[in-house]
């Protein structure tokens, strides 16, 4: 019975492993989606950044280092001013994710950029998205 009971619980934990992967895959899928029309522009396909102008996304000790709740008003809000990527200085102006994209790719947005270019972040939900992005 012990046995049974232990197959059960490894069956459901696998299951449940395997649900958020799944979960994961569909975020960065559609993050890359948005990323591509939106975000690339920018800060380039490979996350590199543009000059003097855009800091890079890549390897990025800014989105190591700030809490996902700042970086989720960032997405929604926009940024301006002086920030430090990488141990470069950037003043500059990013401009807040248009009103197009929903709570569904804000989250799918942020997981792929903190998860792509060399980066090793989290998943962000819908419901991280709804708790931080108020101003």
């Amino acid at each position: 019975m012990n046995r049974l009971i232990m197959m059960a619980a490894f069956v459901l934990v696998a299951m449940g492993n395997a649900s958020a992967a799944d979960d994961k895959a569909k975020l960065m899928a559609r993050g890359q989606q948005v990323y591509n029309e939106y975000c690339k522009t920018c800060h380039q396909a490979n996350g590199q950044g543009l000059g003097a102008v855009y800091p890079p996304l890549a390897k990025s000790d800014y989105l190591k280092n700030t809490p996902m709740p700042q970086i989720i008003k960032e997405v929604v809000n926009g940024k301006s001013g002086k920030i430090k990527v990488n141990g470069k200085e950037y003043n500059g102006v990013m401009a807040p994710l248009p009103k197009k994209y929903n709570d569904q790719d804000i989250a799918s947005v942020i997981t792929y950029v903190y998860n792509s270019f060399g980066n090793s972040g989290p998943t962000v939900s819908v419901a991280d998205v709804k708790k931080h992005k108020k101003k």
